[in-house]
């Protein structure tokens, strides 16, 4: 059968890490003496079921940010930093015991183990989909084999969960003495590159939140009602999935649930996904007169893991909540907006210590005004540098300001710079703006010039567009250089957009 190849948007993060695997850099190595205990583990695994050491780390991180969480299970039923699943639809655990011929408790406890199950179970979907020994040294064949680890519910979020885990084999990882460097990889999804792309959230709307996508929960897992006729929508509950963003979408459409939340927000960049109607009653606070009154959010995460609670999450969970609490006359302060620890007679300790509720609330009200910021248009006198390449129109209506710029995506860097002056250094928000279109980049690579160099965003330009995106929050030098560039060497397809950046001290 021939497979449809896909080059994956985010993941050629730059120029280094394509000289990188120009020159062979290897998927895997040897455990060195200087390794701690989980490098070596990673290394061991990978080398014991011949499972790219690089993808198995990228796998873990995607769904634990490399936490086993003391054997603790996520709400769907998994366990460790690799999440070995028990539960009436998902057998992971299980398999890994009788692939590794460890007792399930080693595995559900154990770093080493529950690394070394998680590989035997990748492995086993690799062979399921008869990947060779030369099919497996090449990481883009084993997309499929990611898809299958999920045990989703649906190829559209099967796709969305493997995604998850090439886009961090694009950004790399450093975490808990783990590394995996950036790198380009050409992600084969085979029938999957027809499932829908719940990363296109204009692709089908949430129908009450435009900015979110919509998956509907199963229907065992709500109650249909008629809410604010039935009820009146009085409380916004904040959440923490135990889990990952694609696994929790995944868990509310799996009738053995018996859960759901009407939101579900991602950690990396804030996407929404509804999944229960704002008229309909989600099961999620615990208590019957509370999910009657109120809508549910759910933030991907841990709540003993701080690193899951981005900027990006917070930012887009308060303009949620904001557009909530304006629609349904809900107050904007912490007794309209809650805790899951907080609703009478909870069980779950959600959001936890390292939700930090200031920010939040900041945000929703909008206190957090930044205390300095500043716009570069591709207009602004001696601020916006692009060569000849880059040719200018006025064609969409979406545009910031007169005009934009745009260029073929090509295999050099040939940015275009926005100059601005920081005032000093610190951290800063950087948001961007450009017109969508179908035919613009479905990939472009956003370059900022942090303290620690160079790093570098990718952002979808067919959608989204006409507005201010945050890409995030970066350290900054102070000075007056070039902070902001656009690339146009990027393996995503169509034309790449220059128009306005924004930044703001946070």
């Amino acid at each position: 059968m021939t497979l449809a190849r896909t080059r994956l948007a985010a993941l050629a993060t730059s120029i280094l890490a394509v000289l990188l695997i120009a020159a062979g850099q290897p998927a895997m190595a040897a455990p060195q003496a200087k390794d701690g205990p989980l490098p070596a583990a990673f290394a061991k695994a990978a080398a014991e079921y011949d499972v790219p050491r690089d993808l198995l780390v990228a796998l873990a991180y995607a769904e634990t940010h490399l936490d086993g969480h003391n054997g603790e299970p996520s709400a769907s039923g998994g366990y460790g930093m690799m999440h070995l699943v028990s539960n009436p639809t998902n057998h992971s655990l299980e398999k890994a015991a009788e692939l590794t011929k460890l007792p399930a408790d080693k595995l559900r406890k154990d770093d080493e183990a529950n690394i070394l199950g998680g590989a035997a179970v990748l492995r086993s979907q690799a062979d399921a989909l008869g990947l060779d020994e030369t099919a497996r040294k090449d990481l883009g064949r084993w997309y499929q084999a990611v898809a299958k680890y999920s045990a989703a519910s649906s190829p559209e979020l099967a796709r969305l969960y493997a995604d998850a885990v090439y886009e961090q084999l694009g950004l790399g990882i450093d975490t808990r003495g783990v590394q995996v460097k950036p790198q380009e990889v050409t992600a084969d999804r085979g029938a999957l590159a027809k499932a829908r792309d719940l990363n296109a959230q204009a692709e089908v709307a949430s129908p009450d939140y435009p900015p979110a996508a919509w998956v509907p929960a199963n229907s065992g897992n709500y109650r249909v009602s008629n809410r604010e006729t039935s009820y009146n929508i009085d409380r916004v509950v904040i959440h923490v999935t135990q889990g990952s963003y694609a696994g929790t979408i995944s868990w509310f459409q799996n009738p053995s649930a018996n859960v759901s939340a009407h939101y579900v927000i991602k950690s990396s960049n804030g996407a929404i996904t509804q999944m229960v109607r704002d008229k309909d009653v989600a099961w999620h606070a615990g208590n019957s007169t509370y999910n009657n009154r109120s809508i549910g959010l759910e933030h991907e995460g841990f709540v003993n893991d701080a690193s899951w609670f981005t900027d990006a999450m917070y930012r887009a969970s308060a303009a949620l909540t904001r557009a909530l609490c304006d629609k349904y006359g809900i107050p904007k302060t912490r007794t309209g907006i809650i805790g899951h620890n907080e609703v009478p007679g909870a069980t779950h300790t959600d959001p936890g210590s390292h939700w930090n509720w200031t920010t939040y609330m900041n945000y929703v009200t909008g206190g957090g005004t930044p205390s300095w910021t500043t716009t570069v248009d591709n207009t602004t006198a001696g601020q916006f540098t692009a060569s000849a390449n880059w040719g200018t129109s006025t064609f969409s209506s979406q545009r910031h300001g007169t005009d934009y710029r745009f260029a073929d995506p090509v295999a050099a860097s040939d940015p275009a710079w926005y100059s601005a002056t920081i005032p000093s250094a610190g951290t800063y928000r950087v948001d961007v703006w450009y017109p969508a279109d179908p035919g613009y980049n479905s990939s472009a690579p956003y370059i900022v010039a942090a303290s620690g160099g160079n790093e570098t965003v990718y952002v979808d330009q067919r959608s989204g567009g006409g507005t201010w995106r945050s890409i995030g929050t970066f350290s900054l030098n102070a000075g007056t250089y070039n902070v902001v560039g656009v690339s146009r060497w990027t393996s995503g397809t169509g034309l790449v957009i220059a128009d306005a950046v924004r930044i703001s001290r946070v």
